[in-house]
């Protein structure tokens, strides 16, 4: 049995290779950590100013002094607060969102409706905002980033599973509504990504077991999975970035799943 986690996954590409977002504007939820830090990150070296949103505020400062952007603290539980943000933007990614684990007759009422209050109603309050301005500019890219859970389901995450099944839903109706003028919207369906969260949760649970952090990650998280390894967060910025570029003009209302071929079985 090994002692760590395998390493992360290298990319074959460097980020913004083959994508030239030069005088467009992106705005990231979650942009302060993980898959939202490593979009912000890879439309900024293709060339994008990115508005960097999280209700971390030293993450986002952090993040948007590494890649020359702007940070924006902001909590998106509170509708409220996200007319602070900027709305002329070209570039939406709705990644932000948080995991409660319990079975449905135990459910917290408020947790499941503070979860659907980030994953579905900010996304639909952002994409309201942001619409018209790339309507007028004939351009515009939503990326919203959801997961396996938004195509199939998993005991004990009612709230997330109907959350990220709504977004898809949403991005859907944002697709059609938005070909007429240029813009596409698109989801990202990642399985287990490499994250702080994620590799504390394996090595819990091996120290709880009395395991190996490589055997909970093949025999409990990837069970379902046949490649198994995590998702690096760098890949699903790879696939967030190449649904923004002029290539992908007619890609629009797919679910894109990086599952590591959960879906197949």
């Amino acid at each position: 049995m090994t002692s760590e986690l395998p390493p992360p996954h290298a990319l074959a590409e460097p980020r913004g290779a083959g994508v030239d977002l030069t005088s467009r504007a992106a705005l990231v939820t979650g942009g302060g950590s993980g898959i939202g830090k490593a979009c912000a990150t890879a439309l900024a070296a293709a060339g994008a100013t990115v508005h960097v949103v999280d209700r971390d505020a030293d993450a986002a400062k952090a993040v948007a002094a590494d890649i020359g952007g702007e940070a924006h603290v902001v909590d998106l539980a509170d509708p409220a607060a996200l007319d602070a943000l900027p709305a002329e933007i070209d570039i939406l990614v709705n990644n932000a969102g948080l995991q409660h684990v319990a079975p449905l007759t135990e459910f917290p009422p408020d947790r499941f409706d503070l979860i659907q209050q980030v994953m579905v109603t900010a996304p639909f309050l952002l994409m309201r905002r942001s619409l018209p301005h790339m309507y007028a500019r004939g351009w515009g890219r939503l990326v919203n980033i959801s997961s396996v859970h938004g195509l199939r389901a998993s005991a004990y995450k009612s709230a997330y599973v109907a959350a990220k099944h709504a977004l898809e839903g949403l991005s859907k109706v944002a697709a059609i509504e938005g070909a007429p003028h240029g813009v596409t919207s698109n989801c990202i369906n990642p399985g287990y990504v490499r994250t702080p969260l994620v590799e504390n949760q394996i090595r819990d649970q091996a120290a709880a077991h009395g395991i190996s952090p490589g055997d909970v990650l093949t025999t409990v998280l990837l069970t379902r999975s046949p490649v198994k390894r995590l998702l690096e967060a760098e890949e699903v910025a790879a696939a967030a970035l190449w649904l923004c570029g002029d290539h992908s003009s007619c890609v629009t209302g797919i679910s894109l799943p990086l599952d590591g071929g959960w879906g197949a079985t």
